[in-house]
This record gives structure tokens, C-alpha cells and sequence, in this order.
């Protein structure tokens, strides 16, 4: 009989990838690359300056593909010797699966896909050697491909699937978020009430979701102050 792995559930945010030099919204004092929110990240963004927003999303690809998955992305690689581990990620990049990481769930999109505008919505995959998109590039059948990326504004189609996986968790992980974006803000509140989580971020976070274990430390030492506590 195989041995029976506990489920560790894993909730990232933004600081689970900032050692590995992707920038943060908050980090930029409320702009990304000198961009507001609303001009590169709505779907009214997408109706009113669509070349904008393939500029800006080219260029996040860019920062992204010169960037390389951190100490802390290898550490949860690491957990699954031991545990059955699934992640949510709010982040668009992919260092988890870069990492190695053989289950991630995204919940606002992901930036190495496209999708196309049709009634279909199909998503494609945005090859390596072609990184940037522009004006009049059309999916097969002849429609604009945009961003797979959920906007602000737009629904997280994930979001219920993510809440079931949360609620099947013998152990929770938060890592780099400040828990104020919802709907994903309101995932802890899935766990079984017996159920301990586990929250890494250097800085204070405020939330009355429910009791956790604070780790104050950024992702890398707080991953490997969490192995030290599951006792790996």
C-alpha cells in the first residue's frame, strides 16, 4: 500500500517571485513600468489603446524570460517529496513550473499565453522564439489574440476550483501576498477549521480571515524555515 502523503496546499502572491527580480505593483509605488493600472490592465485598456497593452505585456515576457526561478521556488519543488502539493498562484509569471513544480493552478492568467477574442476563447501557448505579440497578430480562426491575463475588472474563472482544493488541504502555505486582493483573498477561509496554515512575508500582514503561523522572512528563508518546521 503506498504510503499516504498529507496535502499541502500552497497560496503565492507577488513575493513569492520578487527575489527573482520581477517587479511588484505595490513595490512600484501603484504604477507597473510607469504604467497606471487602468491604461494596461482593464478590459477597457484593451478597448481603448490595444497596441499599448501588447507593448506593456511584451515587455513583462522580456523581464521574464530573463529572470530565473529563486531559492524559494526550488524549496517547494523540494516539498513534494514528502507532501501531495498543489499551488494557487496569483502570480502570471512561470518560475513555478520553471521550477519544476508539477502542480500549479493560475488564478489570474498566465503571461506565456495568448488567448483569442473569438466565442471559443482558445488559449495558445506563446512560443519561445516569439515572445512579442502586436496589432493584427489573429488566432487560427482569424481573430485578435489578446493577453491571457484576467484584468482588474474581469471575472477569475479559477476561483472555485481554487476554494475546492483549499477545503481538501491537511496543511496551508501563504507566501508573498498581502491577502487584501479578493476573490483570492478569501480562499483561507476554505480550510477546515483544524487545519494549520502557515504564512511567509517579510513585512506585517493584516488579517482576521483566520488564526495562522506567521514567518516573517522573504520567500527563500521563509520556505526553509517552514521545511525546518514540517521537520524536513
Amino acid at each position: 500500500m503506498a504510503e499516504y502523503k498529507k496535502k499541502l496546499v500552497i497560496l503565492t502572491g507577488a513575493g513569492m517571485s520578487a527575489e527573482s527580480g520581477i517587479s511588484t505593483f505595490r513595490d512600484s509605488g501603484g504604477l507597473w513600468e510607469k504604467h497606471k493600472i487602468e491604461d494596461v490592465a482593464t478590459p477597457e485598456a484593451w478597448d481603448a489603446n490595444p497596441e499599448l497593452v501588447h507593448r506593456f505585456y511584451n515587455e513583462r515576457r522580456k523581464q521574464l524570460v530573463d529572470s530565473e526561478p529563486n531559492e524559494g521556488h526550488m524549496g517547494l519543488v523540494d516539498l513534494e517529496k514528502h507532501f501531495e502539493v498543489k499551488i494557487i498562484t496569483q502570480n502570471v509569471d512561470n518560475l513555478h513550473e520553471r521550477a519544476g513544480s508539477s502542480w500549479v493552478l493560475h488564478l489570474h492568467g498566465d503571461l506565456m499565453k495568448m488567448r483569442s477574442t473569438s466565442p471559443g476563447e482558445e488559449v495558445y501557448d506563446v512560443k519561445p522564439e516569439k515572445i512579442e505579440y502586436f496589432m493584427g497578430d489573429l488566432c487560427p480562426k482569424g481573430y485578435p489574440l489578446r493577453p491571457h491575463i484576467v484584468w482588474f475588472g474581469e471575472e477569475v474563472p479559477n476561483i472555485a476550483y481554487a476554494a475546492e482544493i483549499v477545503q481538501s488541504a491537511d496543511i496551508v502555505v501563504v507566501i508573498g501576498t498581502s491577502l487584501q486582493v479578493y476573490p483570492a483573498a478569501g480562499l483561507l477561509r476554505y480550510a477546515r477549521y483544524n487545519v494549520p496554515v502557515y504564512l511567509i512575508d517579510p513585512n506585517p500582514v493584516d488579517t482576521n480571515t483566520r488564526k495562522f503561523a506567521f514567518i516573517q522572512k522573504g520567500a527563500t528563508e521563509g520556505v526553509k524555515e517552514l521545511k525546518r518546521i514540517l521537520g524536513i
